[in-house]
């Protein structure tokens, strides 16, 4: 007897595999996911099911029909008869008139309803209108179409757009109780209920119509790889690139443009060159979610490291499916078992454990298992129904731009919906061009590029940043408007840095609805606190928040935590360790919030206070300067001399002192004494060569950091 998988007896249905799944269920059939199997007799079953509930539909459908033909009849006016007593010939009805008057009927009900279940300023007037109009009779009303290009536009904007004066958007502002000023923007609810009183319907570029929505097909899917160092994610690529170049007509790919293709007999596999998650959160900071399927390499011989850790910590906070690839199985202490259970203990259960998670076992020397692991990857396309239109105007993601010899500034976009052709206006970012040419990974022009389709784009004025978002424009002159709008929205958010996410914030977001939960990314120096500081961080959920840890792991604090608190609005913690000077830099430029603890009591209390919203006025750190310790002197009578030698900032002999050896907390104490030479001093500059006494501190080595820093008083406020 021949078994199927669910997913194929779904489609074979034409229904989703879960709700397949909940209907196997209910017949007391046993099925994990969408990869079980089940057998003929059950297929039959189902088949079963549902010729039954088509035939009660049927039966449905033909007493409804009877019931009103009989109301007809019985409301049937008698035959008209002549002066003579005979019947008259009957008059010429429309065929259409009866369902025509059930259609005027039908929306009198349903205008009458709403009229009755609308509520405020918004209903009286609603009401007065349909007092006003005859209902029973009339045309539909057509509605204006109403094209944005931002998502946020002031009162004046939306006036002009739609032809009225401000003072009348500003009263229907304030009849749905939002107090607006000429100047104010407006949020996307609020421009489509105005929308909606004035008789417009709102459209976004990139949102198929109707007429799109004919030519909506299946899309090929965007895959990233995601790994530790060294554990062959690159050779993996490589080998998948020379098997294609090899097929001919099967496909062929480079790696030129930050985006390839790969061509096999089953469909089309887009591959983007960031295989690190680095690359992969960048993106996700600009609100680019490109990114279907991930595809997590690891080495079958080292297990799960760190970094793999940290990669299924970004994939999971992007809610992107994973294909676990075990690589390395040709190395003769190549474990997969072993890969697969420490898999487990992070949430990642594979299929062969009872799981969901497609895991593969490949080579990238050998080239074993890759082609299961491209099945794999479409497979995984095809049950998640990646779909989108081809008609309409294009929009898209920027992957990468920058300058080429001969064709000037150029962006690789990646296509999501609709078709990008050659001549086209277009937008990207903050700047706006016209397609004068579509370059392929292969350097061969194109006349157009589909959905999914990544291609190098010629004839834009400026480089846009990667993740930015890319629009298709009706003319030039939209797509000019469009960008100058954009640079001056840039110019008044300060060079558009994304909203900082603090706890200072978290009780007025909850307030106001905007979030309900506190995102937390924690770092510690060892194992055991790290655990003690995020069970007790995880106890403090309440009925309106709770703690949701994106991640959490040992050592100093790095770019990457950074970058997925901020693709995710996450507060950073540090317990007992600190960001070097690069991971600051970062979380400035991206509006991260780190905070540093050295008592657990402190951490739980400040997060305990921020969910209660019941913040206090607190001291602040404020770093002075940065010393790297070059030469350590021990003095019979000072003790330990640190021969030091100002990075940045200054050394305040009044201020306080970190000692830091990798990103670890050695020692916080006062400096007892700074000289220059023999001389003492109060202050010295950054390029300057110093001696520095760290108080009740005699363990300086050469290569440690010393953080000057001083606090200061400030007030926290909740706004």
């Amino acid at each position: 007897m021949s078994r199927k998988r669910v997913h194929q007896v779904a489609k074979e249905f034409n229904i989703s595999s879960e709700a397949l799944m909940e209907l196997l269920r209910g017949m007391a059939v046993e099925v994990k996911s969408h990869m079980s199997t089940v057998d003929d007799d059950t297929v039959a079953r189902v088949k079963q099911h549902f010729d039954a509930e088509k035939d009660k539909l049927r039966e449905e459908a033909a007493r409804k029909e009877k019931e009103l033909a009989r109301r007809r009849d019985q409301h049937r006016p008698p035959e008209p008869v002549d002066t003579r007593g005979r019947k008259a010939p009957p008059r010429p009805q429309h065929p259409h008139r009866d369902r025509h008057e059930d259609q005027v009927a039908v929306k009198a009900s349903v205008k009458k309803v709403m009229a009755l279940m609308e509520s405020g300023k918004r209903g009286r007037k609603r009401r007065r209108k349909l007092r006003e109009e005859e209902i029973a009779v009339g045309e539909p009303e057509v509605s204006q179409v109403l094209t944005l290009h931002d998502a946020t536009v002031t009162v004046g904007e939306l006036a002009q757009l739609m032809a009225r004066s401000p003072a009348e958007i500003i009263q229907i502002c304030m009849g749905l109780g939002v107090m607006a000023t000429m100047n104010q923007r407006l949020d996307q609810d609020t421009i489509e209920a105005i929308a909606d009183e004035l008789g417009y319907v709102v459209e976004r570029p990139g949102t198929p119509t109707e007429a799109d929505e004919e030519e909506t097909g299946p899309r090929p899917p965007v895959v990233t790889v995601m790994g530790h160092v060294d554990h062959g994610k690159t050779s993996l690529l490589d080998f998948v690139r020379r098997a294609n170049v090899v097929a001919g007509e099967a496909g062929g790919i480079t790696q030129h443009m930050g985006a390839y293709e790969v061509v096999l007999p089953e469909g089309r596999i887009t591959f983007i060159d960031t295989p690190g998650h680095q690359a992969f959160t960048s993106m996700r900071t600009r609100g680019a979610q490109i990114t279907d399927i991930v595809v997590l390499v690891v080495s079958a011989g080292e297990g799960v490291m760190p970094q793999t850790i940290e990669a299924i910590n970004h994939a999971k906070a992007a809610q992107v499916p994973i294909i676990v690839a075990i690589n390395k199985i040709d190395l003769p202490d190549a474990s997969p078992d072993t890969v697969r259970q420490q898999l487990a203990s992070h949430g990642v259960m594979v299929e062969a454990w009872g799981g969901e998670t497609i895991d593969v076992p490949t080579s990238a020397r050998t080239g074993k298992g890759v082609d299961k692991l491209l099945e794999a990857i479409l497979l995984q396309a095809e049950m998640m129904e990646l779909k989108a239109s081809r008609g309409g105007r294009a929009a898209g993601v920027v992957i990468e731009a920058g300058l080429e010899l001969g064709l000037g500034p150029v962006a690789t976009v990646l296509v999501k919906s609709g078709t990008l052709r050659v001549g086209d206006a277009f937008v990207a970012g903050a700047y706006c061009g016209r397609a004068r040419a579509l370059i392929d990974e292969r350097g061969t022009r194109l006349t157009e590029a589909p959905p999914s389709k990544a291609v190098r784009v010629a004839g834009i004025e400026g480089s846009p940043q990667a993740g930015d978002p890319f629009q298709s424009m009706a003319d030039e002159r939209a797509a000019r408007e469009v960008a100058e709008r954009r640079q001056a929205m840039r110019r008044y958010k300060g060079g558009g840095l994304p909203k900082r996410a603090t706890l200072d914030d978290l009780y007025r977001q909850i307030r106001e609805g905007e979030i309900k939960e506190l995102r937390l990314v924690i770092k510690g120096d060892v194992q055991g606190s790290l655990e003690a500081v995020v069970e007790s961080l995880t106890r403090l959920g309440t009925s309106e928040v709770r703690v949701n840890i994106l991640h959490q792991g040992i050592g100093a604090i790095t770019e990457s935590d950074v970058l997925l608190a901020s693709a995710s609005k996450a507060v950073v913690i540090g317990y007992h360790v600190r960001p070097g000077a690069r991971p600051q830099e970062v979380a400035e430029r991206e509006g991260v919030e780190i905070r540093t603890y050295r008592v657990i009591y402190e951490c739980v209390d400040d997060i305990q206070k921020a969910l209660e919203g019941l913040l206090e006025p607190d001291f602040e750190e404020v770093t002075v300067g940065r010393v790297a310790v070059r030469q350590v002197i021990h003095h019979p009578k000072a003790g330990t001399v640190a021969g030091c030698y100002v990075l940045e900032g200054s050394v305040d002999r009044s201020s306080r002192v970190r000692v830091l050896r990798d990103g670890v907390v050695m020692a916080d104490s006062r400096i007892g004494s700074l000289k220059r030479f023999k001389e003492d001093v109060r202050e010295v500059q950054a390029g300057y060569e110093c001696g520095i006494v760290v108080d009740n501190f005699g363990d300086v080595h050469e290569g440690d950091q010393l953080e000057i820093y001083r606090t200061q008083a400030v007030a926290r406020t909740l706004h």
